[in-house]
This record gives C-alpha cells, structure tokens and sequence, in this order.
C-alpha cells in the first residue's frame, strides 16, 4: 500500500462514524473525482431529508445497515463505546463502497449487558426494551420505504436475541431484515493468521485492542493502567468471569496497529458482500 493512500485511509478512520462524526461531516476528506463518496452521504444521521429523499424516492437505495452495540466495561484501557464505535465503522465503510445503494442508520448504543454489571460504568436494556428499540427503528424505515435491512451487531450480548427475533421482525413489517454480527467475517484461519491469543472478538483482548488502536486510538487508554493493582478494586462476582477478565488484559499488550487494520479490512469486504447477497435477493 504506498504512503498516499495509507495515509488517506487512516485519514478516513479518524474522521469517520467511529471517530469524529462532525469533522467527517464538514470536509471532503476524499478528493474529488476519485470515485469516493462524502463519508457522512451514507450516515442517515448526517444527511438531510433531501438527501435521503432523492436516494430512497429516485431507486439508488437498495439496504440499510442498522448497526447495534453497547456501552459498558472494556476492561482498562478500552473506552466504553468500543463496541458500537466499532460495529459503525464497519457499516460505514461498506456501505461507501456500495454507495449509493446503501445507508447507515443511526446506532443502537445500549446493548444487553447484565452479565458486565458488576464492572463499573456498564449500561444495560433489558432484552424486550433493546429488541422494542430495534423493532421500532427498523420500523422507521420501513414506513419511509426502505425494504432491506441488514442489522449488523457488535456486542456479543445482543447476538441470540437478535437471532430469535428478526423472522418476527420480517414477518411484522412485510420486509426483508437479516442479521449478523461483523465478526462473523473471521474464519478459524483468518484468527489463527492474525491473532497470537487465537481470540477474536475476545473482550478487549488483543483482537478488540488491535481495532481500536487502527481506528482510534484516541479510545485507546493505557495512562496510568495497573491491573494488578486494579484487581483488588474490581470485586468481580464470578470467579470464572475474573479469570477471564485477567487474561483479556494480558492478550490486549498482544494488540498493533497492523493486526487491527487487517482485521477491520476483511471485515468491511465481507461485510459488504453480505450486502450484495441481501440486495440481491
């Protein structure tokens, strides 16, 4: 990859959905006539009725990504947001490459969560109150005419509810919802080739660290982290659930930049295919 376009693509990172939201929105951050959208063009939550209007109204509009995360403990480095921050740069970026046949709607933040409760700062839904909200997004867009919904999912909390639900889902609103969490883009192969703990996702272990680092790295907060200090504070009511969280905290010094932006680059083709195949059928 020459310097250019590295340093474009990391550019891009910083400014988008999972960085700043309101930079992206105000600049061309891609120059013009190289085949690349706007970044916020494909943000519902940026665009203007009008935009949205042409787009849906004029036919170019074929999905909509309803990306779904959390807020909640990624143990002591990682900012509480990962997960949805995540989750929405890989809509974000797939749905540039199919622009304009696909949009993003705004992020489900609050996840379920009760099994993180006990590590402060968490936030939870309970599971009728996340899939009400899911339900009635994507009911939305059903009403303003979108017909295609892939909800792509980054917290692993939300993946059997949102399985269990989205038949209904479809059935309900008479459209075509389908979902799946962007880690499903990681074969066995792709995490043994990538990871040295042999963990993705892995909860803000080396796979989580090494996202965060690619994309930003501002969410990315080792000042002052002691574990072992922190141990004594955490009072996690689990032993097994402590044992795990240690060993998260040793993968994370496994994380760089490289791995992440790997990581995030298969899951961004795949996820974009999975949009194909759902535009398709």
């Amino acid at each position: 990859m020459g310097i250019v376009k590295l340093n474009d693509r990391r550019r891009f990172l910083r400014l988008s959905a999972a960085g700043s939201l309101a930079a992206a929105a105000s600049a061309d951050i891609v120059p013009a006539g190289s085949g690349y959208a706007n970044p916020r063009k494909v943000l519902l939550w940026e665009s203007t009725r009008k935009e949205f209007r042409d787009l849906i109204e004029g036919g170019s509009l074929d999905a909509m990504i309803l990306p779904t995360g959390s807020t909640e403990q990624h143990n002591e480095h990682l900012a509480m947001i990962n997960d949805t921050a995540s989750v929405t740069l890989v809509a974000q970026k797939a749905a540039l490459s199919l622009y304009p046949r696909v949009m993003v709607a705004t992020p489900v933040p609050v996840g379920i969560s009760p099994h993180w409760m006990d590590r402060k700062g968490t936030l939870t839904l309970k599971r009728e109150t996340f899939l009400a909200v899911v339900f009635e997004i994507c009911e939305s867009l059903q009403v303003h005419g979108v017909k295609k919904i892939l909800i792509l999912n980054g917290h692993g909390g939300n993946v059997i509810p949102l399985r269990e639900s989205v038949t209904e889902f479809s059935r309900k609103l008479g459209i075509r919802i389908e979902i799946n969490s962007y880690w499903d883009a990681y074969t066995p192969d792709i995490v043994k080739k990538y990871m040295e703990a042999g963990k993705a996702p892995g909860h803000a272990g080396e796979f989580e660290t090494s996202f965060a680092m690619a994309a930003f790295p501002e969410r990315v907060h080792w000042e002052g982290v002691d574990y072992a200090k922190a141990k004594t504070k955490l009072k996690i009511k689990e032993a097994a659930s402590a044992i795990q969280d240690e060993e998260f905290a040793r993968d994370a010094k496994l994380a760089s930049t490289a791995k992440g932006e790997a990581m995030i680059d298969i899951a961004v083709k795949w996820t974009a295919n999975r949009l194909r195949q759902l535009i398709a059928a």
